[in-house]
């Protein structure tokens, strides 16, 4: 199963992090399919670059986010994006019958 999870990067109380895709059984630092995005904690607000078009195609496809990633793509509002297509899919089927 593909999840979308976070991969710490930075040097020691510099955190940053990368969005990847990637097989559930690696390590946590392990080898990826494709970043997404990137999240940086450290300033004030925290920084967050997610490609819309890539995260929503991984969702699509059945990834599972994980707890952390899910509440970035809800601040960037991929979720929303993600949520409106899916409702718009069903309008459409209920018309069709």
């Amino acid at each position: 199963m593909v999840k979308l999870r976070l991969r710490r990067m930075g040097a020691i109380n510099q955190p940053f992090y990368r969005i990847v895709a990637v097989d559930s059984r690696k390590k946590r630092d392990g080898k990826y399919i494709e970043c997404i995005g990137w999240y940086d904690p450290k300033p004030d607000p925290s920084k967050i670059k997610i490609d819309t078009e890539r995260a929503l195609y991984w969702l699509g496809v059945g990834a599972q986010p994980s707890d952390t990633v899910r509440s970035l793509l809800r601040k960037a509002g991929v979720l929303q994006i993600w949520h409106n297509s899916k409702q718009k899919k069903n309008q459409k089927t209920a018309e069709a019958e």
